[in-house]
């Protein structure tokens, strides 16, 4: 184990709490904004993956952490944010939690208002799916802190799930501004929105639900700003085999940027000596074209395979992105000749840095479950400052910091210390070799 003084030295001035932190979307975000976070994450694989990083992390239960382990909990901490899981309320998902979204309106109001947790609960777990239930830890991580003698309610709140979840967090925001109940009088300004992620440089199309809340003071929380155009989703069918696959959209002059495409993203992270993101496959006479086929259906029918071009932003990027076959031409699409994005590619297409570790397995699911780091940035840039990232920290964002091994066996030992809970040598999971490109 190591000395006390290691534990503080990586806890130390940690003002960001990272509730079901993943791999480390909004960790990676907060640190090129430059504030220290600590994520708790209960996937061992992503948990690799933040060590691996240098993202301080507690390998937990979000849920049991705050029951058990609540005092471990830096109090430094001023600022709250999470993702809970987005399964029971994503389209892709079974659909329990969208069909439950009145019924957790109204747990939501009986936290607030006091009912017995042990009762809500049982309650909760009848639903079907318990993933449901972890929505309403952000809420009660708040009633903790309110409640806990020696500490401060948090300054900010920052959440985000699935554009499903946007009636809670309604919910949430107006009891927030109340201070009703447990709260106890501690209000906050309170604002969400749904967000497109191509509007704001992700070379990708994906809708989030985001949450504000930060104690008054400092104004009003203004909506963010979109940097770029959105994507036409209905641009009309392609046929592959006719025509000029790769046609480039133009800005309009004055306008904002155009979206951010897959070929300009990858093209970009492949420049950087000693970068994994090697993307000489995919060029045809200099030239990087290919088209994406989903692995998923489209309008409703499993076979009906989107597309995408290269010269579009990518498919929303969820834990099956390296099912998505990649294909150069339409010849190769007839010979059923494809490739896979890899691991680093996928990452960049959700505006990781092009180096950033991905350690572990069951990668392409982390890559899938994270938070766009670039989206990142954004929301706690307005949250935590009032404006948006400089683009001089944007651009800084596109390289990791080469982190020391043993940086990343201390972590792993603060950590997974509790040997009760994480058994010996049950991390140390070698970090998964790169490939190189054919």
């Amino acid at each position: 184990m190591n000395s006390p003084g290691t534990h503080v030295r990586h806890l130390d001035d940690v003002r960001i709490l990272d509730l079901f932190a993943g791999p480390g979307g909004l960790d990676v975000a907060a640190h090129f904004l430059g504030y220290r976070s600590v994520g708790i994450e209960w996937d061992r694989n992503a948990c690799e993956t933040r060590y691996a990083a240098g993202l301080p992390t507690f390998h937990a239960d979000v849920s049991v952490m705050r029951e058990t382990r609540f005092d471990e909990i830096p109090k430094s901490i001023e600022v709250l944010a999470g993702g809970p899981p987005c399964q029971s309320f994503s389209v892709a998902g079974n659909g329990a939690g969208r069909r439950a979204l009145d019924t957790v309106k109204k747990y939501i109001h009986r936290l607030v208002d006091g009912e017995d947790e042990a009762e809500i609960d049982n309650d909760l777990h009848a639903l079907g799916d318990p993933r449901t239930a972890l929505v309403l830890e952000p809420l009660r991580w708040l009633l903790k802190a309110i409640e806990t003698e020696d500490r401060d309610p948090y300054k900010v709140i920052v959440l985000e799930q699935v554009p499903a979840v946007l009636p809670l967090w309604e919910v949430y925001a107006k009891l927030l501004r109340s201070g009703e109940g447990r709260l106890k009088g501690v209000k906050y300004e309170a604002e969400c929105w749904e967000l497109k992620t191509e509007e704001f440089g992700v070379p990708q199309t994906r809708k989030r639900a985001v949450l504000v809340a930060r104690r008054p003071g400092h104004g009003a929380i203004e909506p963010l700003e979109a940097t770029h155009l959105p994507f036409d989703l209905h641009r009309g069918k392609r046929d592959t085999a006719q025509g000029d696959l790769f046609p480039t959209d133009s800005a309009v002059p004055g306008a904002k940027q155009r979206w951010l495409s897959m070929a300009e993203a990858l093209e970009s992270a492949s420049k950087p000596t000693g970068s994994p993101v090697n993307v000489s496959r995919l060029r045809t006479g200099g030239a990087m074209k290919f088209f994406v086929v989903s692995n998923y259906g489209s309008g409703g029918d499993p076979k009906n395979r989107g597309r995408r071009l290269s010269s579009e932003p990518a498919f929303t990027v969820t834990g099956k992105i390296s099912r998505n076959k990649v294909y150069k031409s339409a010849a190769d699409y007839e010979a059923r000749k494809s490739d896979r994005f890899t691991i680093p590619e996928s990452g960049v297409l959700q505006t990781f840095p092009h180096n950033f570790p991905w350690s572990g397995n069951d990668q392409a699911q982390q890559v899938g479950n994270a938070v766009p780091p670039r989206l990142g940035m954004h929301v706690l840039s307005r949250a935590l400052r009032g404006n948006t990232p400089s683009d001089e920290e944007l651009t800084t964002a596109t390289t990791w910091p080469t982190v020391a091994r043993t940086v990343t066996d201390e972590l792993r030992v603060i950590g997974c210390g509790d040997q009760s809970q994480c058994p010996a040598d049950s991390h140390k999971v070698t970090r998964a070799p790169r490939k190189s490109a054919p």
